[in-house]
């Protein structure tokens, strides 16, 4: 038995049985909290109030001018929280795991859960167009309706919920703690590191944390479909391998005859079967067949020599009418006289 650590990269035998969340109190009560505290925020944009002048101050302040040596590590760091390297990253991760334990709900949580953050953080950004900071164009003001489509922060939203998968999928208690604590440091740090680079608005980095933990919050409900959606993937599956086992997989050649499947060939009747074929003969005649142990029927008596020769018989269909006696024809074909 292997118990090293590549062990781990074999395929289980059997799929784990794994615990899927479900929507406790506890997970209603933050989903709850989570969604007053988007409103608050979105509200406090709206109204121009206090957050906003907080948007303002850290705007002004320029961080990146303030400690400029951090500027080309943040630069990289802050690809974490962008969709397309880290959805790559993270579907090769979960595609394995899939592969592993012989389901697709890795991989279809993280459809499904991207799908939802394009569908709401991109509503919101596309209604409300508020312009980020270097295009603002005046101090106080928050920037809405202009064209803009920085609010809330994707990046941020994207690196709660493409990270946060990973504890969500934590199949042991102790490993969602640690990936809960991993994507969470990920998370807070890709936010602030886009309000330090000043392309986004501290109050865009707090709607893009609670819209992210609010999809996260919400994948339970999504659980049924995404169960209904792996078990008619998995049977549209077995009809394709079921129809490849039919179908002969040799090449036809253009013109030529198609093979034919094992189920469709005719098979011989017995009495066909049992019955031996004629030997034609060049003058149209057949032998006669052979009986089991040599010996053709009829033959039971005769000699060696005679055995050997073959013995011709004529077919039925060519043989000639044998010619009637001669006074048939004659009293045929004498004309009767009266008298």
């Amino acid at each position: 038995m292997r118990t090293d650590i590549f062990a781990r990269l074999d395929r289980e035998p059997e799929p784990p049985k794994i615990e899927i969340p479900r929507m406790s109190r506890t997970r209603l009560a933050l989903f709850g909290g989570t969604s007053a505290f988007y409103l608050a925020i979105v509200v406090a944009v709206l109204a121009s109030t206090w957050l906003v002048l907080i948007d303002w101050k850290v705007m002004l302040f320029r961080p990146y001018q303030q400690w400029p040596e951090l500027h080309p590590y943040l630069d990289y760091f802050v690809v974490l929280g962008q969709r397309g390297p880290t959805a790559v990253m993270v579907a090769a991760w979960l595609g394995w795991r899939s592969w592993r334990q012989h389901t697709l709900r890795p991989l279809l949580v993280l459809g499904v859960s991207l799908l939802l953050l394009n569908a709401t953080v991109g509503a919101v950004k596309i209604g409300l167009g508020r312009l980020g900071p270097h295009y603002a164009t005046r101090i106080g003001s928050p920037e809405l309706f202009a064209g803009g489509d920085i609010f809330p922060s994707g990046h941020t939203a994207n690196a709660v919920v493409t990270w946060g998968i990973l504890a969500y999928l934590a199949t042991t208690p102790k490993t969602r703690r640690y990936l809960s604590a991993l994507s969470a440091t990920v998370s807070l740090g890709v936010g602030l590191t886009t309000t330090y680079l000043g392309t986004h608005w501290l109050s865009d980095v707090l709607l893009g944390w609670a819209a992210g933990l609010l999809i996260l919050l919400g994948l339970p409900w999504c659980e049924p479909l995404i169960a209904r959606t792996e078990a008619l993937i998995f049977a549209q599956r077995e009809r394709w391998r079921a129809r490849r086992r039919l179908v002969p997989s040799l090449p036809v050649a253009a013109g030529g005859p198609r093979p034919v499947l094992v189920s469709q060939r005719r098979s011989p009747s017995p009495a066909a079967a049992g019955t031996p074929e004629r030997e034609p003969v060049p003058d149209g005649r057949l032998y006669e067949p052979v009986a089991a142990g040599g010996q053709r029927a009829g033959q039971s008596g005769r000699s060696t020599a005679q055995r050997d020769r073959p013995r011709a018989r004529t077919v039925r269909a060519e043989r000639s009418p044998a010619a009637p006696p001669a006074g048939h024809h004659a009293s045929a074909s004498r004309p009767s006289s009266g008298g």
